[in-house]
């Protein structure tokens, strides 16, 4: 009777093992635009903050090993998904498990590169698969925060309804959304702060912040992404 090749025995030796590494898409608001953190690769390349896994080592501490590389130690972060296409990396067989984080840009290390995303596409080329990491990336970015007002604090702790807008606006790649509807959608998640924007020359806006966790309805998402 023929074994059963994926019974496996008592070692796995004689199995194929491909290299594994980690990249961490890091993305952030800066300037009215979605943008993404990239290193400069050793092989002269923009790439995603990235490392290699170590012997017995989690995929989560390699991820951080990364972004200390980066100086984004402390980042909250999260799996997105394995990369695993054979040729993805011409250095050989290299699977990548793909982590994504959202970071305000005031948070961010004063030397980090960024390149801006617009609807998922990196306004620069990246190496390997890493623009299709960022585009799942924004994907997952979206599905939050179609879900509650700004996850991710990239406006703060205040804003006013017309910066909440015009952030959506960026995240759903969207060129205007109807200010009645997105207000109505949206105001039960908000609470009033008392306090009034002077930022420009025009009149004072009122300031909002998150009503705790609230959860945005389901009809959000339909007017978001349209």
């Amino acid at each position: 009777m023929r074994k059963n090749e994926d019974s496996g025995g008592k070692t796995l030796e004689g199995y194929p093992r491909p290299s594994v590494a980690v990249d961490v898409v890091v993305l952030t608001y800066s300037e009215g635009a979605l943008r993404v953190v990239v290193v400069q690769h050793e092989r002269g390349m923009l790439a995603l903050p990235g490392a290699f896994l170590h012997e017995r080592e989690l995929l989560t501490a390699a991820a951080e090993r990364a972004l200390l590389k980066a100086d984004m130690a402390g980042t909250q972060f999260h799996q997105l998904a394995l990369f695993d296409r054979p040729d993805r990396d011409d250095r050989g067989w290299v699977l990548s498990m793909a982590h994504t984080a959202v970071l305000p840009m005031r948070e961010l290390p004063d030397a980090a590169i960024l390149v801006p995303v617009h609807d998922g596409t990196v306004g620069q080329e990246l190496g390997f698969d890493h623009a299709d990491m960022v585009r799942l990336a924004v994907d997952d970015l979206r599905a939050r925060y179609a879900a509650r007002v700004d996850p991710a604090r990239l406006l703060g702790e205040s804003f006013t309804m017309l910066e909440l807008r015009q952030l959506y606006e960026v995240v759903f790649a969207r060129e205007e959304l109807q200010k009645d509807s997105f207000r109505r959608h949206v105001v039960g998640s908000l609470v009033k702060t008392g306090e009034w924007s002077n930022v420009g020359n025009g009149r004072p806006a009122e300031l909002f912040r998150r009503n705790g966790d609230a959860v945005l309805p389901a009809q959000a998402a339909a007017l978001f992404i349209g």
